[in-house]
């Protein structure tokens, strides 16, 4: 996955899970990355259009941000379902985060529809709903 792909869809998902703008250390943890890099990346993605960014303050999507995020997220949503559900990964979120932008939207529709029309029931009803956030899943 490109970086800013990768900080993009960390940014959507940490703007679901806290109220933006999102501070680039909570990007930088999520990413696995420091805290400078995220700071280089959101000044990045804000000159691309992506992001609106305030030092001290952090980064929150613009429209442009959140609709490529949201195309993303959809690819991530399907390899996170299939690394947990098929392969019972522990760090499903994490493997999806790393290489959701590297796979087409269309090569992800059909990884989800093949999930869907050729797993178990048990994995079908796992597949209904989107995987459960970092939080839920070490309560489990």
């Amino acid at each position: 996955m490109s970086s800013s792909a990768q900080y993009l869809l960390a940014l959507y998902i940490c703007e679901h899970r806290q109220e933006p703008p999102v501070r680039t250390g909570t990007i930088a943890e999520r990413l696995d990355r420091t805290p400078a890099s995220a700071t280089e990346m959101m000044k990045a993605l804000a000159e691309e259009g992506y992001v609106e960014y305030e030092p001290y303050e952090g980064a929150t999507l613009t429209e442009a941000g959140r609709k490529r995020a949201a195309d993303l997220h959809e690819t991530y949503a399907a390899l996170s379902w299939f690394f947990r559900g098929v392969l019972g990964l522990d760090d499903h979120e994490r493997q999806a985060l790393e290489i959701a932008g590297t796979l087409a939207p269309a090569v992800a529709e059909r990884l989800a529809d093949s999930l869907l029309s050729t797993a178990p029931d048990e994995l079908t009803d796992r597949f209904s709903d989107p995987p459960p956030s970092d939080s839920e899943s070490k309560a489990e």
